[in-house]
């Protein structure tokens, strides 16, 4: 199975950068795993609306039908740090070819996007950035492995 952390936009704080990149090579190690930044739509004259369909389709075109798509949204599950390595255990079991984990932009995802979704995760009930829940993502990616192979990254 890959996994794969898709950004609506670039990374544009050094600080989340670096962060990011520490996560994601460390995520290398347990399987592949691939962070991509899709070209930010240019919102002229488009209000939050249309702003959220045109990133939707942008997702969309990517998108294969046997992909697992999981939205980092608001409004998702919120799980712990161990019950999220289960999850993520379940989904490798499953075995689907990607699993996907999108970051949409400042308005959030369309509705054709929630629609292919097949599931939301939410990293807090707290308000975060677009841009510092890339990091918070990779890192609890990352741990969730620490946890599955007993590694002591995780201190319950």
């Amino acid at each position: 199975m890959k996994v794969e952390c898709w950004c609506m936009g670039k990374t544009t704080e050094p600080y989340l950068k670096e962060g990011i990149e520490v996560y994601v090579k460390r995520l290398g190690f347990y399987f592949p795993f691939q962070w991509v930044e899709l070209p930010d739509v240019k919102p002229k004259l488009l209000d939050a609306q249309a702003l959220k369909r045109a990133e939707g389709q942008l997702f969309l075109q990517k998108i294969k039908p046997e992909d697992y798509v999981v939205l980092l949204d608001e409004a998702g599950r919120e799980y712990t740090s161990v019950e999220l390595s289960v999850w993520l255990e379940r989904r490798f079991n499953a075995a689907p070819k990607r699993v996907l984990f999108l970051v949409g932009g400042a308005f959030g995802f369309s509705p054709d996007l929630y629609g292919r979704a097949q599931e939301k995760w939410s990293l807090s009930r707290l308000t975060f950035s677009h841009q510092m829940i890339r990091l918070f993502a990779v890192e609890q990616l990352y741990r969730a492995m620490t946890i599955l192979k007993n590694e002591p990254y995780h201190n319950p």
